[in-house]
């Protein structure tokens, strides 16, 4: 069972990556994605190497963003690929078999897209702005996701989706009665200066959700 929540890690530099992911994982975090856009290879897998043991010696789910050649050579659990980011069949050659593949989507034609690829969850959005990402696809907000999950539910589709995109723990009730799996965060947890009880209180809301709509 995946995570409901994942941590994506930000940072300019391979300490700033470092320092962040270590307090995610110090706080609990059971799943860290790498996304360090504009790192040179030699230097993002070294980074990921460093991140691989610190992700095994927590027991949490490290995914490469991007490059799964490098996930491939630090054994990442799985790699996440953007729309443009290359091919999920020939991720999963790369990869090899019981590997995690991970695909963006925007719309719902891009979400049948990526079950039909075969990915293992969809990370979809963005829900608000945000200044993660350069080229921003179309903001959905919380009429979006609404309308994506309910046509995914009318084709009886389930699927591990988690909304993306600047989310805050004030979106996490109206984002899990869309029907959404979980979320993906970055600033939020980055920035925030307890991150220990800012993952309590969303691991609360997110599981909580789950055991009241049952």
């Amino acid at each position: 069972m995946f995570s409901k929540l994942q941590y994506i890690s930000r940072g300019a530099t391979s300490k700033e990556q470092l320092a962040h992911i270590q307090q995610a994982l110090d706080a609990d975090c059971k799943w860290i994605q790498l996304r360090f856009k504009n790192a040179e290879a030699d230097q993002l897998t070294n980074l990921a190497a460093r991140v691989k043991k610190m992700c095994a010696d927590y027991g949490s789910t490290f995914i490469v963003n991007d490059h799964p050649r490098i996930a491939k050579a630090v054994d990442a659990d799985g790699v996440h690929l953007g729309l443009t980011d290359g091919d999920v069949q020939e991720a999963k050659k790369i990869m090899g078999t019981g590997k995690i593949i991970g695909g963006t989507a925007n719309t719902i034609e891009h979400v049948l897209q990526r079950v039909k690829e075969g990915c293992s969850y969809i990370g979809l959005g963005p829900l608000h702005f945000t200044a993660t990402k350069e080229n921003l696809s179309p903001i959905l907000g919380f009429q979006g996701y609404k309308i994506i999950m309910d046509e995914l539910a009318k084709r009886q589709i389930q699927f591990p989706v988690y909304a993306i995109g600047g989310i805050g723990l004030d979106d996490i009730a109206v984002l899990t009665r869309t029907g959404v799996y979980g979320v993906a965060v970055s600033g939020a947890i980055s920035h925030h200066p307890d991150k220990k009880l800012l993952l309590q209180q969303f691991n609360t809301l997110l599981y909580e959700s789950v055991n009241h709509s049952e």
